[in-house]
């Protein structure tokens, strides 16, 4: 019997309104939906801390409701993105073309879960 091999993760984190969660629970919490025409870039987050300042700062302001969502990509995978820093140094996103969705949610392992939720 051969062992198995697991490829190794990247934990990415992603802070969302509820109308997007709403959309990601319909896709049994496993995909990001298609991005809208004015969002032509997915922005996952390396940090919690960073994700926590938009959904609350930012989510709750303009949707009523900010939620940080932990889930796990494929690292190989990961590397075709270079890191951003948008700011100071811990405010590190990767930024995934709206074509590549598809092909990035297929790296998602595991399902995304909610981690925090601010109102």
């Amino acid at each position: 019997m051969h062992p198995v091999t697991t490829s190794p993760t990247t934990t990415l984190w992603r802070p969302t309104g509820p109308v997007e969660l709403d959309l990601v629970r319909a896709l049994d919490w496993r995909a990001w939906p298609p991005r809208l025409p004015e969002q032509p870039i997915f922005y996952p987050v390396l940090n919690e801390d960073y994700a926590i300042r938009i959904a609350r700062d930012w989510n709750v302001r303009h949707d009523g409701a900010g939620f940080v969502t932990r889930f796990e990509v494929d690292s190989a995978f990961l590397a075709r993105y270079p890191v951003r820093q948008a700011g100071g140094e811990t405010i590190l996103e990767l930024w995934v073309p709206a074509g590549e969705l598809e092909e990035f949610n297929a790296h998602i392992v595991g399902r995304i879960e909610v981690v925090r939720e601010f109102r």
